[in-house]
């Protein structure tokens, strides 16, 4: 299944467009509830004004809500980004930091964030459940757990580590193009000899 997956996704990787660290975290914040295009469109503009963190820390909360209000929630984001960035300066010296644990500790992070950071800007593998991972995994029958946090962990033995950051892109590109939530596109998809279609009601 995974070399499937690879064949048919052969240059996956964010969707995010980022230059640092920082710049990848603040855009993953940003795409909760939101498209990754819309947030592309969004942070151009942002990382003009507000380059590094100590100066998206320092952003006036109306400045920012105003820059980033077509993301949506964007006042829930704003002062995300704020008490993030701040925790940044304060405990790192305003660079990101590179491990789990680290990223754990600043406002507004979890382990899906923190996987994309560490996957995709540092090179550290995660598994990151997004709507589509947490889908898939479940459809193609790797996983019975419904809490994000579980199916992580229980992908982990399941997939080879230096493969877990890939692994997450192509079941985001797989769930984006072929695995849609209410009817997949089972009748082209690569992988429908090996998959059980678990919940699967109605298909094309």
């Amino acid at each position: 299944m995974l070399e499937i997956l690879e064949r048919s996704y052969p240059d996956a990787t964010t969707a995010l467009r980022h230059e640092n660290p920082l710049q990848l975290l603040i855009a993953t914040i940003l795409s909760a509830q939101c498209t990754d295009e819309r947030v592309n469109q969004t942070t151009p503009a942002l990382f003009a004004r507000y380059p590094d963190a100590a100066a998206l820390a320092a952003a006036p909360q109306a400045d920012l809500e105003g820059m980033i209000r077509s993301t949506g929630f964007f006042r829930n984001k704003a002062r995300a980004i704020r008490e993030c960035c701040a925790d940044i300066v304060a405990r790192y010296g305003g660079d990101v930091p590179r491990s789990m644990e680290e990223l754990l500790t600043l406002r507004g992070v979890g382990r899906k964030t923190a996987n994309v950071v560490l996957g995709n800007a540092y090179g550290i593998p995660g598994i990151v459940v997004d709507t589509h991972v947490h889908r898939l995994s479940r459809r193609i029958g790797l996983t019975d757990e419904s809490d994000p946090v579980k199916i992580e962990f229980a992908l982990m033995p399941v997939v080879p580590r230096e493969r877990w950051t890939a692994f997450s892109h192509w079941l985001i590109l797989h769930g984006r193009q072929v695995c849609a939530a209410r009817k997949p596109r089972c009748s082209v998809c690569a992988l429908a000899l090996h998959c059980p279609r678990a919940g699967v009601t109605a298909s094309q």
